[in-house]
């Protein structure tokens, strides 16, 4: 109950000085696809790692002191808003500096001496957001440790008109991700890792309500703004990580092509509704029966691959390097999409979702998917693993 009560608490909070007013993320998903459920890989960024889902109670008493709300447990566990002279404070927490707070006012720490901030987790391994007259400031911190992007600068291997670079071929996990549409077969061996955008590199990047993410700047204009904001130096690797998702973002698409960068949940939704209507939508990402598996041999299970969706009727989006959540969303031309059944080495089952593209002849010749399968440009059908915090969009 604490995620739920924290979000859609800190959103009723970060409300109150935002322009754009909305509903939590959680809601405007049910309120736009109350028929879609909702992808565990997506699920899992809107929530905290260090909160509690077993508050006990909740409570709320209105006096001369302004409103307090308590939803926790005894001994100083659970959340806990005050709205008074002061402003607005949310505690959803463990003594000791463990859980959540959220004030609106009072020149708290975290809410750079007005407006809005919010403090999660415990000391030394938290995510803090800070809403005030500087805008909005966010923070992810580890064993006491900054951790921003933490990634080194690459090519996305997702975005079709890069070429690769040599290096690629021998280092990239990346690479093990393209095959050949004619081995989606029962009994075809592959060898691959499962895992996250971020793993490795830090990690800890969540979404941003949208009500405070469109008040970050996104752009090439104001990136110097973007990097003060996040408190990461210029020419660092971070940095440069982040300039390259933005570029991408802002660059031309290939021929039939329509794509987005998605900088919040609903602006995700919103995206994909407008590409595929809000009827019978559903959206699917790569589950993993064991986390965090090594580089392994698969094979495909009994049964193989399911078709659920071609042609037009596909949106697929890719979660990007960023200090908060970035989707790049994008809609092309013959392209379709399979649920492949696998078992790994060790017994780990995956049900991977696969995307093929019949036609690749828009994409840069020297693409990683060319070198690695030794194709042409145009020539048969490729095909690709998603890792696990990528979405396909598509009608059911």
């Amino acid at each position: 109950m604490a995620v739920r009560v924290f979000h859609v608490l800190a959103s009723l909070a970060l409300m109150m000085v935002v322009s754009r007013a909305a509903l939590p993320p959680e809601r405007y998903w049910n309120a736009v696809l109350p028929n879609t459920r909702m992808p565990k890989s997506l699920v899992d960024l809107l929530k905290s790692d260090f909160m509690d889902d077993d508050d006990k109670s909740t409570s709320v008493t209105v006096g001369k002191g302004g409103v307090n709300v308590d939803a926790g447990k005894p001994r100083g566990g659970g959340s806990h808003v005050d709205v008074g002279k002061g402003g607005v404070h949310v505690d959803t927490g463990k003594p000791g500096g463990g859980g959540t707070h959220v004030s609106v006012g009072g020149g708290g720490h975290y809410s750079g001496g007005g407006g809005v901030g919010v403090h999660t987790g415990k000391p030394g391994k938290r995510t803090d957001v800070g809403v005030g007259k500087g805008g909005v400031t966010v923070h992810t911190r580890h064993k006491g440790k900054p951790v921003y992007v933490g990634v080194k600068p690459g090519p996305n291997p997702f975005v079709y008109n890069y070429a690769a670079k040599e290096s690629q071929l021998h280092d990239d996990p990346n690479v093990a991700m393209f095959f050949l549409e004619k081995d989606l077969r029962p009994g075809q061996d592959m060898t691959v890792r499962f895992g996250r955008t971020d793993d490795g590199y830090g990690g800890g990047a969540v979404f941003l309500p949208r009500g405070v993410s469109e008040t970050v700047p996104f752009g090439s204009e104001r990136f110097s703004e973007v990097l003060n904001r996040f408190g990461v130096e210029p020419g660092s690797d971070e940095a440069k990580m982040m300039k390259k998702t933005v570029e991408e973002c802002e660059g031309r698409g290939i021929s039939g092509e329509e794509k987005y960068c998605a900088t919040s949940l609903e602006s995700m939704v919103d995206f994909c509704v407008s590409k595929l209507g809000k009827d019978r939508v559903r959206a699917i990402s790569t589950e993993v029966e064991k986390e965090n598996r090594p580089m392994q041999k698969y094979a495909i299970s009994a049964g193989g691959a399911k078709k659920v969706s071609e042609s037009d009727n596909l949106v697929v989006c890719h979660k990007q390097k960023f200090p908060f959540t970035v989707y790049y969303c994008h809609k092309t031309r013959a392209t379709s999409a399979y649920v492949v059944p696998l078992e790994g080495a060790d017994g780990t089952r995956v049900k991977a979702v696969v995307v093929c593209h019949k036609d690749t002849s828009a994409w840069n010749p020297n693409h990683l998917a060319f070198k690695v399968l030794h194709v042409e440009p145009g020539t048969v059908p490729i095909c690709h693993f998603l890792p696990q915090d990528n979405v396909v969009w598509f009608k059911n």
